[in-house]
C-alpha cells in the first residue's frame, strides 16, 4: 500500500471555495472553534482557517465555524479537550501531549529520533489513529485530523552542542516524552504550555526550551536566547496535535453536511497540515539568523550520540505501556512501517 497522497486537491479545493460568492444566507448550524495560540501563528492562519473556511464555503454558508484564538472563551490550553466532551465549546485542536498520558498511543510519535518527515508521521498517525486509536482513547471526541510539526529545535540562553551541556538547565518541554528525552539527557525538565514560554524565559524560571522554528516569530524566543541547536537525520523530537470536535454537534449535523465535514478532514487534511506546519520553519530560522544568533547544526555522527544517550527512553515507555494493556513495541513497529511506506 502506497500512503503518498497529493494535498493539491485539498489547497485547490480551499482556493476555489474561497473565489465563490460569499455566503448569502445565514448558516443553519453555527460552532465556535477555541485554541490557545494568537490567530496570526502558523496554525491558526495557515491550516485552522483554511481548513474552516473549506468547511464554510463547501458547506454552501450552513456551516459556520466561528474561531476564537489565545483562549478568548476562557480556561487553560491543557483543558481544550475537556472543554470539547463537556460541550463548552464545539471545535478544538490541541497538543496532545497537553493531557500527559491521556492518550498514550500516540506518544509513539514523540519518542525521540523516529519521526524523519512530518507528512510520513501524519499520515501515518491518521491511519493508527483510524484503525484503533480513535475508537479507544479518543472515543469521547469525533476526530477531525491529526498532525505533527517540524524538527524539534533546542534555543537556549547557552550553546548547547551534546547531552553535557544540557547538565543543570532547566529546560522547557513540550509533552511527557519530550520532558522524558530531557531528564535523560541530563536537563531538568520544565512542563508548560507553548504562550507560557515568553514570560518563563524572560524571567529566567526556565534557561531554554524545545520548540519547532515555525513558532518561534509569534513567541518571540530568538529574541530572548541566542542559542539554537539543530540536528541533522531523524527528528530530535516531535509532538501531535488534533483536531477534534464534540460528537453531540457533529451527530446533529444532516448526511449531507457530515459529509462536508468528513471530506474536507482526515487523511489529506493531516497531511497538508504536518506538511504546512512544518515547511513553516523556515521563516523562523531565517529571522534568528538575521539577528545573528548562533546556530549550530548538529552533524549526522554528532545527532546519531544523541539518539545513543536518549535510547533508554524507549525501553522505559515500553514498559510504561505493559502496565497499561499496551503493546508499545507493536506500536512503534506500526509507526515506522507506516511512515517508511509513505
Amino acid at each position: 500500500m502506497t500512503m503518498r497522497k497529493s494535498i493539491m486537491g485539498y489547497v485547490g479545493g480551499a482556493i476555489l471555495a474561497l473565489s465563490t460568492s460569499s455566503m448569502a444566507y445565514a448558516a443553519e448550524y453555527s460552532f465556535n472553534l477555541q485554541s490557545f495560540l494568537p490567530a496570526q501563528a502558523t496554525i491558526p492562519s495557515k491550516i485552522i482557517d483554511v481548513w474552516a473556511d473549506n468547511i464554510e464555503n463547501k458547506s454552501g454558508g450552513r456551516i459556520e465555524i466561528k474561531r476564537f484564538a489565545s483562549m478568548q472563551l476562557g480556561g487553560k490550553p491543557p483543558e481544550l479537550i475537556d472543554q470539547v466532551i463537556d460541550g463548552v465549546i464545539d471545535i478544538t485542536w490541541n497538543v496532545v501531549g497537553y493531557t500527559p498520558g491521556r492518550f498514550p498511543s500516540t506518544e509513539a510519535f514523540e519518542l525521540p529520533f523516529i519521526v524523519t518527515d512530518a507528512r510520513a508521521a501524519s499520515a501515518a498517525l491518521w491511519y493508527m489513529m483510524e484503525d484503533s486509536i480513535a475508537e479507544t482513547e479518543f472515543k469521547d471526541v469525533k476526530v477531525l485530523g491529526n498532525w505533527v510539526h517540524g524538527p524539534g529545535v533546542i534555543h537556549a540562553n547557552q550553546p548547547v552542542n551534546t547531552p553535557a551541556d544540557f547538565n543543570g538547565m532547566k529546560i522547557r518541554g513540550a509533552s511527557r516524552q519530550v520532558n522524558a528525552l530531557l531528564e535523560q539527557l541530563g536537563a531538568t525538565p520544565v512542563g508548560m504550555p507553548v504562550p507560557a514560554v515568553p514570560e518563563a524565559l524572560s524571567k529566567g524560571v526556565i534557561d531554554g526550551t524545545t520548540i519547532p522554528w515555525e513558532v518561534t516569530i509569534a513567541l518571540k524566543s530568538s529574541e530572548l536566547v541566542g542559542n539554537h541547536t539543530e540536528f541533522t537525520g531523524p527528528m530530535f523530537y516531535t509532538v501531535t496535535f488534533v483536531l477534534v470536535m464534540n460528537w453531540d454537534k457533529y451527530n446533529g449535523l444532516p448526511d449531507d453536511l457530515k459529509a462536508v465535514m468528513d471530506d474536507n478532514s482526515g487523511l489529506d487534511f493531516s497531511v497538508f497540515a504536518g506538511g504546512t506546519q512544518s515547511d513553516a520553519d523556515g521563516a523562523g530560522r531565517a529571522f534568528a539568523a538575521d539577528r545573528g544568533n548562533a546556530i549550530v547544526t548538529l552533524d549526522a555522527a554528532q545527532s546519531a550520540a544523541w539518539a545513543d544517550v536518549a535510547a533508554p527512553v524507549y525501553d522505559a515507555w515500553i514498559a510504561e505501556m505493559a502496565g497499561k494493556g499496551i503493546d508499545g513495541q507493536a506500536l512503534i513497529d506500526q509507526a515506522k512501517a507506516l511512515m517508511a511506506d509513505y
